[in-house]
């Protein structure tokens, strides 16, 4: 029997061609594989536990998109936050603020306590707008605070998840408004809040990828000193991250109360570590310089399908809690071990 040599050759070839192979495979091939592999999980425990499919349910289906949505268009604003080496706590908080005021301008005269009574029946645009617009106000504070004070975007942005929570309690008085126009109410039904969300990611994502603000808030997040010293204003980006975050919480928040047709101040509760997991887990890194839109929309649907899956094989919501704590623990220990592997 002979035996049979590999040569230097052949196994840098074979090397070279593995290489290559990965290198031309989408860039979240892994984190979708991760995706697949957690469906296939709990279509087996689905079958174990229940006798029935996870997966051909169509209801089922239909509300881990519609969950995926609101989470996944404050995580495209959060992703960009991550990227430049931020953080933002209050997008849940928005989000209650712009719903409780985008619903009190969205009321009919149908209400028998309306927030304005001379503002009932007013077009859909008008509080899709404003709503839009709180948001992006607290985005612009925030982006103010953390370049113009030199305070740190956790404290930042701590102090206005707080404060947003507590002016939609004020401004409600803890009272949910309700009795809204079906023209404001259509932008959160049926697929509206699916299209909203995969326009908004594939605008971003060709933001980041293809322009120069895209460009500038990867530089900001790779070596802030660098890009200060190469040119780049960095607080007049990182005002505009922060912005832009603030406004697509502001947007998701409107079509939250548009979903469930009412605006109520504790809406978005914890929403903003979701969009922060959904970042992390989609490959962005907590100490900047990388993360993509793509992939943050892979993160989203994979908490979605954590979500819906474990209520679905009987999970105590609580134990669901700790176990998504885990998960975001051991995406950011990930990631900490790969940026220790590249240094």
């Amino acid at each position: 029997m002979s035996n049979v040599k590999i040569t230097a050759p052949q196994a840098a070839e074979s090397t070279s061609f593995f290489g290559n192979l990965r290198h031309k495979l989408p860039k979240d091939t892994g984190i979708f594989v991760v995706m697949l592999g957690i469906a296939l999980i709990f279509e087996i425990a689905g079958w174990y536990v229940r006798d029935q499919s996870f997966l051909l349910n169509t209801n089922r289906l239909v509300l881990i998109v519609l969950q995926v949505a609101i989470i996944g268009i404050i995580a495209v604003g959060v992703t960009q936050v991550i990227i430049t080496t931020g953080i933002d706590l209050s997008s849940g908080s928005v989000i209650a603020l712009t719903a409780v005021v985008a619903a009190s301008l969205a009321q009919t005269s149908d209400s028998l306590t309306p927030m304005y009574p001379s503002l009932v029946n007013l077009p859909a645009v008008i509080p899709i707008v404003a709503g839009i617009g709180v948001g992006l106000l607290c985005g612009v504070m925030n982006g103010f605070l953390i370049t113009k004070t030199g305070i740190p975007p956790f404290i930042a942005t701590l102090g206005m998840m707080v404060s947003a929570r507590g002016l939609a309690q004020y401004y409600t008085q803890g009272n949910p408004i309700s009795f809204l126009s079906d023209g404001f109410t259509s932008i959160g039904q049926g697929a509206m809040p699916v299209i909203i969300f995969l326009v908004v990611a594939f605008l971003f994502h060709i933001a980041l990828k293809h322009t120069r603000y895209g460009k500038y808030v990867y530089a900001i997040g790779g070596n802030m000193t660098s890009a200060k010293v190469s040119g780049i204003n960095v607080n007049k980006y990182l005002i505009i991250v922060y912005t832009i975050a603030g406004a697509l919480s502001g947007l998701a928040g409107v079509v939250l109360a548009a979903r469930v047709s009412s605006g109520q101040s504790s809406m978005g509760m914890a929403y903003e570590l979701d969009a922060i997991a959904a970042a992390v887990i989609g490959g962005s890194s907590l100490m900047g310089g990388v993360g993509r839109i793509t992939g943050t929309l892979i993160g989203a649907v994979i908490l979605g399908l954590i979500k819906s899956g474990f209520t679905f094989v009987g999970v105590d919501a609580y134990v669901q809690d700790i176990i998504k704590g885990i998960i975001i623990v051991a995406a950011v220990s990930i990631d900490m071990h790969r940026n220790r592997k590249k240094r």
